[in-house]
């Protein structure tokens, strides 16, 4: 196929536009009104797209229609090249002016519930037209949504299984877990506890399919003890810190989160230990895709904030590239 003849004067940014709003409507007259433009014209894009490459892009069903494989495959591109267009867009409106632009950053509970936030203050005080959007949910799905290139950054702990070779990450520091229970609790009166006394408390857990879930349980086989049963399980750090506060229950909560909302919770951390083999807390992004500058300041200014975290990250280990 030769790129003048075929591609270079009939495909044009506007067609692969209107191809991306059909696939996401899901029909022509969707994309026409969202586009705010006629459905001949939507349909007859498309149609001249087909015609010059030669083969179908979408089905059409009763229902609406849907992108075939060659379709998913040219949309695939296209989501690539308005992301690096928006890139550059970004690029110069930063080289322009370094305080205007937006960051689409990704995270899980425990940094949504203390780090972030503190950064995110921090930022939006010192560059008011900066504007961040942010996606609070697991580790699979905030790595997914950096392949399809809807978030420009992810701040978490990411299990080897799922961070895949598409995907870079730079370290920032160790997060340990920490037992902790509410002032009112008679266990923050003990100055010695051995982990083997707290099996049979009503403990809170996050649910079953999340990293810290896996790492608690470490924690007690490692002790040769077996995981407590938990009472209640939520993934919500905002209801598990609250529970914890009432004085009748235990839970495991990262330092990132007991530091930065240690002002506001009433619970403390008891002297006990879990041993685990965790992984560290990155800032994980997409490999050969040009970066946001704006998430290099979120990454610096986090670091600042985790300071004594991550001083105690390069007394352990020096940092890495993982």
């Amino acid at each position: 196929m030769q790129w003048t003849d075929r591609i270079g004067r009939r495909l044009k940014l506007r067609d692969l536009h209107i191809l991306l709003a059909v696939a996401q409507a899901g029909s022509m007259s969707r994309a026409a009104d969202r586009l705010a433009i006629s459905h001949p014209v939507v349909s007859k894009t498309i149609a001249d797209l087909e015609r010059a490459l030669g083969v179908r892009l979408l089905d059409r069903t009763a229902q609406g229609t849907e992108p075939t494989s060659y379709g998913r495959a040219l949309l695939s591109c296209g989501t690539v090249v308005f992301d690096e267009l928006r890139r550059g867009v970004q690029e110069i409106t930063f080289l322009s002016d370094p305080t205007v632009g937006e960051l689409r950053i990704g995270s899980a509970a425990p940094y949504i519930e203390g780090l972030v936030p503190a950064v995110i203050a921090r930022l939006a005080e010192r560059y008011p037209r900066i504007t961040f959007q942010i996606k609070d949910t697991d580790a699979v799905a905030l790595c997914g949504m950096l392949r399809e290139r809807k978030l420009d950054l992810v701040v978490g702990r990411v299990p080897a299984s799922v961070f895949g070779e598409d995907l870079t990450s730079e370290l920032l520091f160790d997060d340990r877990i920490r037992v902790v229970a509410g002032l009112e609790s008679p266990w923050s009166r003990r100055r010695r506890i051995e982990l083997a006394e707290l099996c049979g408390e009503p403990w809170l857990m996050p649910e079953s399919d999340n990293i810290a879930a896996a790492l608690i349980a470490e924690g007690f086989r490692s002790a040769g003890l077996t995981p407590p049963a938990p009472q209640v399980v939520s993934n919500s750090v905002t209801l598990r810190v609250r529970l914890v506060e009432t004085g009748g229950f235990i839970a495991a909560l990262p330092d990132s989160t007991l530091r930065f909302g240690a002002e506001r919770m009433r619970i403390k951390i008891l002297p006990v230990r879990l041993r685990m083999e965790a992984p560290p807390t990155v800032a994980i992004s997409l490999k050969n895709r040009t970066p946001n500058p704006i998430a290099r300041l979120f990454v610096d200014e986090l670091r600042a904030f985790a300071g004594p975290l991550m001083k105690r990250t390069l007394r352990q280990a020096k940092p890495r590239r993982i």
